[in-house]
């Protein structure tokens, strides 16, 4: 049985927005004010983070969607 494929996108898209929201803060050096932040540089290198987690996600799969659904547990005699 094949992951459903509307909860396989969602979990990616989860993963893939996490991935940009950590890529952003680590582009933001700390003690930085407001206005010395490269805003425009972090966004660019956070999107290309978001496309990369995106894709290793159509490669590689995520845990949360296995392929298969878990076999029940064989029964104890």
């Amino acid at each position: 049985m094949k992951t459903d494929f509307k909860k396989f996108a969602i979990a990616a898209l989860i993963r893939a927005v996490r991935t940009f929201a950590q890529t952003l803060i680590g582009c933001i050096s700390v003690g930085a004010a407001f206005n010395e932040v490269q805003w425009l540089r972090g966004l660019s290198v956070a999107g290309v983070a978001f496309v990369l987690s995106l894709l290793t996600s159509i490669a590689t799969g995520l845990p949360e969607c296995p392929d298969e659904p878990a076999k029940p547990e064989e029964e104890k005699e």
